[in-house]
């Protein structure tokens, strides 16, 4: 019997295939290559959502000194800037290409390899380092709970270990993380609703603290809290890398919704868990106050989650941080990058945890990146509203002086202006206790606006510039 052609199954792109390492990197996605739904972003975002950190940051809202009903309201709010997240997922279909190329738009050629490497490379490498020093201590104490008593080897054979896993998920790249996040999270989402029941009921609901804030200490506690839970959607300018598979016929409102509904209700649901577990638990140490809270046979099994939670979510960044290396010109396979960027951070892991205090300094360094973080995240936002998301992944692949993004010698002075000028009044409206409070901060009686500015002042600018030149937006 002769089969009728338009019957026959469409074979599955080798770009889908899971359980092949992916072999693209910053070029463009051909069309015949374009597989999946917008759907499939949910799982994506879903799993490091899921996460450890977002019970730290809850419990450090009531640290703080904001009731549990106050604290609720930071995290609806400050959640929402995963909307952000979305929006910029849609430049990843229109151009094929991932984040670190499309923001040749915004800062040229050349200008775009000194974005990239500060962003996409250092603060990367040390989120990364941050995280995965977080799960190897929830390793070794996992170990502990066996009878395991680790010395300095068997604590650098946990780091490896976990970081093994971590760049194994990377190096195969993009199906694999589409095809593994969905049920990764779901069985997360299993071990945090366990966890729940246990702190739901332990949980003081009309809790307020000892000295309720009023008038600028509120507003100074509010404004903290908000820039917190913000920090995480706004380190995220690479969503495009994980969208830039999909079909170009793909609805942009189905990527954003996917996007920042995938990201926003785990992250709402766990973080509100660890604000209202701090009503009653001393959260200063999460995992042995929460620990401390659950049954025997439950406590490795939340540890393991902890640990899966934070792999989900280091595997995303070192993904993006190999794109990022190829964009700032260097020649090298995106698997090799990857590999690079992870023996950089397992480095950084081990001298954090074995010899100093260098995990205390990087994370006062990162308290502040919410002033670097908001404009680079606005600028992009803001070029995409002004082009309609028209990106051509050719066009910005040209890297020759004929590139229509090659503006006045490989720099677009408009994007470079926006960014600092933006991250300058930002970091003067920076209040970080015993770190860095700003002239500008201390002038508004110590209220951290470092976020509110540090997204409209480099988007106005950003888009006064570019409307002025000559080569600006059309």
């Amino acid at each position: 019997m002769i089969q009728d052609p338009a019957s026959r199954a469409i074979p599955e792109p080798v770009s889908a295939q899971a359980t092949r390492i992916e072999t693209h990197g910053i070029d463009v996605i051909g069309d015949e290559e374009r597989h999946g739904r917008a759907r499939d972003l949910f799982g994506v975002w879903a799993a490091p959502n899921v996460s450890y950190l977002s019970l730290v940051v809850g419990g450090a809202l009531v640290v703080l000194g904001l009731s549990l009903w106050q604290a609720l309201g930071v995290i609806l709010v400050g959640n929402l800037f995963w909307v952000l997240v979305g929006l910029i997922s849609v430049s990843g279909p229109a151009a094929g290409t991932p984040s670190s190329v499309i923001t040749r738009t915004m800062y040229g050629v050349r200008g775009n390899r000194v974005l990239v490497t500060f962003n996409g490379s250092l603060i990367s490498v040390c989120y990364v380092a941050l995280s995965l020093s977080a799960a190897s201590v929830t390793a070794f104490s996992l170990c502990s709970r066996f009878g395991l008593e680790l010395g300095t080897v068997g604590k650098t054979l946990v780091i490896v270990g976990v970081a093994a896993v971590t760049l194994a998920i990377s190096v195969y790249g993009h199906a694999t993380i589409i095809r593994l996040y969905m049920p990764l999270a779901a069985a997360l989402a299993l071990v945090f609703a366990v966890l729940a029941f246990f702190v739901l009921g332990n949980a003081d609901w009309g809790h307020r603290p000892p000295q309720e804030l009023r008038g600028p200490d509120l507003w100074a506690a509010l404004a903290a809290g908000l820039a917190m839970v913000a920090s995480a959607p706004l380190s995220y300018s690479t969503s495009a890398d994980f969208a830039r598979y999909l079909p170009r016929t793909a609805k942009p409102s189905a990527i954003v919704g996917w996007t920042a509904a995938g990201a926003y209700l785990p992250s709402v649901l766990c973080t509100a868990l660890g604000a209202v577990a701090a009503t009653t638990l001393d959260m200063s140490d999460p995992q042995t106050a929460l620990t401390g809270l659950l049954p025997g046979w439950f406590s490795p099994v939340f540890l393991i989650a902890m640990i899966l939670g934070a792999i989900a979510n280091n595997a995303l960044i070192i993904y993006s941080s190999g794109l990022a290396l190829q964009a700032i010109g260097m020649r090298v396979r995106r698997s090799r990058s990857v590999l690079f960027y992870g023996t950089v951070s397992i480095l950084l892991t081990m001298y954090a945890l074995l010899v100093s205090n260098f995990l205390d300094t990087v994370s006062r360094m990162l308290q502040m990146m919410v002033a670097v973080l908001a404009p680079i995240m606005a600028i992009y936002v803001t070029d995409l509203l002004l082009r309609r998301n028209r990106y051509d992944g050719h066009a910005l692949s040209d890297l020759g002086r004929s590139s229509p993004f090659w503006y006045r010698g490989g720099v677009n002075w408009a994007g470079f202006a926006a960014l600092v000028v933006g991250a300058a009044f930002a970091v003067e409206f920076l209040a970080v206790p015993g770190v860095h409070i700003g002239f500008l901060a201390d002038l508004v009686g110590g209220i951290d606006l470092s976020l509110p500015v540090g997204l409209i002042v480099p988007s106005l600018i950003y888009v006064l510039a570019m409307r002025s030149s000559t080569r600006g937006v059309k």
